[in-house]
């Protein structure tokens, strides 16, 4: 058998290389045009594919053309061409091994690198031995670099290993050998290799660099001496985090960013709020001495601790360009900031409000820090990172920068992750990572470097691990060594990178140990004249926020005229010419696009086309995502059509008006998705942004974000977000899952107007609240109870005249024109459980009943129900009638605000569902039982 001097490593290759000969021979090196020179039988001995075109061939048939001329020529000109084939065919052995061993460097290189800064050894591979492949260091020196590698001119190949081993083995490791893309790989060994990004720091930089290493050392050990046990999440063993976040803002600025947006925990956030946002130390210092904030920290409500609260500056960089940096406020639940960054920065990239409008990836770079054992165990990091390529949330790439202490709380990494390194979940998503050692300081900046240019270049993602340690506990109160005492130990012992860099540039002569120390003493004079300040600093009284005293949302809701309403549904309804949507579509849009007057009837999804268009008409750009919110969870929406013989897409209302409508579904996804919502909306709060579950009980895989975020964002970091949650409600028969939206615990997270919460019973109700959301001061979070069964309901629907005519009513009387002075039974109820009670023949002929729908729940609406019930002057009974169980519903919500108004004379009760675990029953016959049972009892006459 033929022996092939090329195996699975290298052969690829060889053959691209031999095939680009066979096209151009001037496009390979010299020593591989000499070999491939020597015809295809040389090449066919090493065990590559032949081309037919091969120029070699050629080379053969016109020896054997010229051999009848010149027999003892051309037999010298072959003995000679068989020799040199012997002597290469000896040679490729080694070529193989020598490609082997430096595709072993880029592939594994990271297992050889200097990345711990506690001197812990490297793994090691056993590739990155030469003796794996049969050879040696001697064996591999002998060859000319250029055999085995591009663009390495006369370099011999022992230069060429020293270099790779300080590339790839150094104080950085790169992991690249994941990626899919081959082209995207070259690129980045090109810029590894090259040393591009290592470039040499002057002098005055240096300089620079040290003082800003001791401003955050100083401030933190300031604060531990002044404020002993309180917690600050220090950033001591990863303290060139600010440096580097500092680097990516000067190239980002230099790229034409003009805004960077930040995220991150607790852990080193004090030092990035002072040294990279620009908070001034005495905002910081205010928190601990206990003063009421100022400055950065100001807040109308509760606030939040030190550790959590957000900024946003102009900084000015080193050569005098601006950029504006925004750190995103959050809690303590690690990780959950991550989507709303990117919401943000989304949100900003936009160039104006306009369909047209550019959106400019390189305006806003999003960054987010992460800690280790988070990004390893946090499942709203992988969410995020999904979220990175696709269209409707991408960001044009994002900095990733782990800063790993080798530890969680007490938790070391072999207890925290099933993987080697804390990066490697960004693995499954095709991401670069970059490992690095936090105490090279210039290694720290080239991999910063590195970074943005990738970003640059493919508009990706890409992970930093900055290779750290904590120098205390998990918090300054914690005690490490009763769980790590050896590494506690270690870390005392070792030196901080400010120590090590300064000693460096003493020994290098560009300072003196006296500079040193007074660059040190000036920061403490700093700090301590801060302190003072703070202290000299009079008390402000605070004011409360009076929850009974919540009125309405403020400002004008303009009304549509006819006619323009008219315009919107002839533009939602519009194809282009040539078009061919689903047949039954067809039909359905000609439905719509029909006679059009005051009298039409519209069912829910029609108004809320109608909703959106009138929005975009007026220059208020509409987003809406989530789990097939295209088309509708029940098929009710189509707000993107679909070329039945092409798969074309068009979406109509997106050439309503000039403003920007964009529809997405979504991932399947809820926390990040609501997240990256919710951030979107904090930055653009001009725009209606929409977030719809596709049942109502999916939202409780959103609840950190629900409850973080969403309730409590403006009552802790004056945080104002305009979102809008459609969640489908409503018990159907179609199990626990997918009956109720958890009306109950958004219920219970609203107080100080944090949040409304909704639950229309029309069309004509979700129009106007739709157009509210986008008009009405001030701004929050709006949560919708929305139907499933009701959205084709002949009795749930309304006219055009009612979107023409009306406004939202939070208390929607019974329209029956029954006489109020005979009604002597009330019942009050929301949503589609009106229709069962409405519709049921026990309901016909009872003159002395009254169905009332409480349509807005929070803020509860006490002066509009009080008016109604004055209406009704012989009630004996009010009855709140919900489908949930007792423990459910807006039932505990409700009780004590109802009897606040329902005169004491007046009975006051309830019906619903039995108390139970789960929210709905599982059997369809049980659902019909149980449903009828509460519809039969609400009816009866008498007290409940």
């Amino acid at each position: 058998m033929q022996e092939r001097h090329f195996d699975s490593q290298n052969a690829g290759y060889v053959q691209a290389l031999y095939e680009e000969f066979a096209r151009n021979p001037e496009a390979v090196s010299e020593e591989w045009r000499q070999f491939f020179s020597l015809g295809p039988r040389a090449a066919q001995d090493a065990g590559l594919i032949v081309p037919e075109s091969l120029p070699g061939n050629g080379r053969t048939a016109r020896i054997r053309a010229r051999s009848d001329n010149a027999p003892s020529a051309v037999s010298a000109r072959l003995t000679a061409a068989r020799v040199e084939t012997e002597a290469v065919r000896r040679l490729l052995p080694v070529v193989a091994k020598a490609t082997s061993f430096v595709q072993a460097y880029r592939d594994h290189g990271h297992q050889l690198s200097q990345i711990d800064p506690l001197g812990s050894l490297p793994p090691g591979h056993p590739q990155l031995d030469p003796s794996f492949f049969g050879t040696s260091l001697e064996e591999l020196r002998e060859l000319p670099a250029s055999l085995v590698m591009d663009g390495v001119g006369d370099e011999s190949l022992a230069n060429a290993l020293e270099r790779l081993r300080r590339a790839y083995c150094g104080p950085i490791g790169y992991e690249f050998e994941h990626l899919e893309d081959p082209a995207v790989v070259r690129w980045l060994w090109e810029q590894v290799e090259s040393g591009i990004h290592a470039r040499p720091i002057d002098a005055g930089d240096q300089v620079r660099l040290l003082h800003r290493l001791t401003e955050v050392e100083s401030l933190e050990q300031f604060i531990h001496k002044s404020y002993v046990g309180q917690k600050r999440f220090s950033i001591e063993g990863t303290d060139m985090m600010v440096p580097m976040l500092e680097l990516a803002l000067e190239v980002a600025a230099a790229g034409g960013g003009e805004r960077a947006v930040l995220g991150m925990a607790h852990r080193g956030r004090l030092n990035v709020l002072a040294h990279v946002v620009g908070v001034a130390y005495e905002d910081i210092l205010r928190e601990f001495e206990g003063i009421e904030a100022k400055g950065a920290f100001t807040v109308e409500g509760t606030g939040d601790v030190k550790y959590h609260h957000g900024a946003e500056r102009e900084r000015t960089l080193s050569d005098g360009s601006t950029i504006r940096v925004t750190l995103a406020p959050n809690p303590s639940h690690l990780e959950f900031v991550n989507p709303v960054v990117q919401g943000i920065a989304r949100a900003f990239q936009y160039r104006g409000d306009t369909r047209d409008a550019e959106r400019d990836t390189a305006v806003v770079v999003p960054i987010l820090i992460h800690g280790d054992a988070a990004f390893a165990g946090e499942g709203v990091v992988a969410e995020t990172l999904n979220l990175g390529r696709l269209k409707g949330y991408t960001t044009g790439g994002t900095i990733h920068v782990i800063v790993n202490n080798q530890i969680g709380f007490t938790t070391l990494p072999e207890d925290g992750r099933s993987t080697r390194y804390a990066s490697d979940l960004a693995k499954g998503f095709s991401f670069p990572i970059i490992h690095v050692n936090a105490d090279d300081v210039e290694a720290c900046l080239t991999a910063v470097r590195l970074a943005m240019a990738y970003r640059a270049a493919y508009h990706d993602d890409v992970v930093i691990d900055l290779v750290g340690y904590r120098r205390y506990g998990h918090n300054e109160g914690d005690e490490p060594t009763y769980t790590q005492p050896l590494e506690s130990r270690r870390i005392t012992d070792h030196p901080t990178v400010r120590t090590i860099y300064a000693d460096k540039l003493v020994r290098a002569g560009v300072l003196s140990m006296k500079d040193v120390q007074a660059t040190a003493a000036r920061v403490s004079v700093r700090l301590r004249a801060a302190q003072d300040t703070v202290r000299s600093e009079p008390q402000a009284p605070r004011d409360a926020i009076d929850d009974a005293n919540l009125g309405p949302p403020r400002g004008a809701v303009p009304q549509i005229p006819f006619d323009v309403l008219r315009e919107v549904n002839a533009l939602a309804t519009a194809t282009p010419v040539g078009f061919k949507p689903n047949p039954k579509l067809k039909r359905w849009l000609s439905r719509r696009a029909g006679e059009f007057g005051l009298t039409s009837a519209l069912d829910w999804g029609h108004a809320e086309s109608l909703a959106f268009g009138s929005l975009l008409l007026e220059g208020i750009p509409v987003r809406l995502t989530g789990q097939d919110s295209q088309r509708g969870t029940f098929s009710h929406r189509h707000l993107m059509l679909h070329d039945s013989e092409t798969g074309r897409q068009h979406i109509p209302l997106a050439r309503c008006g000039a403003a920007r409508f964009t529809v997405h579904n979504s991932p399947l996804s809820e926390m990040a998705v609501l997240g990256f919502e919710y951030g979107y909306s904090v930055a653009s709060n001009k725009n209606l942004v929409l977030w719809e579950a596709q049942f109502g009980d999916f939202a409780n895989a959103a609840q950190v974000s629900i409850d973080q975020f969403v309730s409590s964002g403006w009552e802790k970091w004056g945080q104002i977000s305009t979102l809008a949650m459609l969640l489908p409600h409503g018990y159907e028969g179609q199990g626990p899952e997918h009956s109720s939206g958890r009306l109950e615990r958004f219920l219970q997270l609203c107080a100080e107007d944090n949040i409304r919460v909704a639950f229309p019973s029309t069309p004509a109700q979700y129009y106007h609240l739709l157009r509210r959301q986008a008009h009405v001061r001030p701004k929050r979070p709006l949560v919708l109870m929305t139907p499933k069964g009701l959205l084709r309901h002949p009795r749930c629907s309304s006219s055009v005249s009612d979107l023409v005519e009306g406004s939202f009513r939070p208390v929607l009387d019974d329209p029956s024109g029954i006489d109020p002075r005979a009604v002597t039974r009330l019942l009050l109820c929301s949503g589609k459980l009106y229709f069962d009670l409405e519709g049921s023949e026990a309901r016909k002929g009872l003159a002395d009943m009254a169905l009332v729908r409480l349509e807005e729940l929070y803020p509860f609406p006490a002066a509009e129900l009080a008016e109604v019930l004055v209406r009704y002057s012989s009630l004996r009974d009010v009855v709140w009638v919900q489908e949930e169980p007792r423990n459910m519903g807006a039932l505990s919500y409700i009780g004590p605000r109802l009897r606040a108004i329902v005169p004491r004379k007046t009975r006051l009760s309830h019906v619903a569902r039995p108390e139970r675990a789960s929210p709905a029953e599982g059997k369809y016959i049980d659902h019909i039982v149980e449903q009828a049972r509460v519809i039969r009892e609400s009816l009866r006459a008498g007290p409940s």
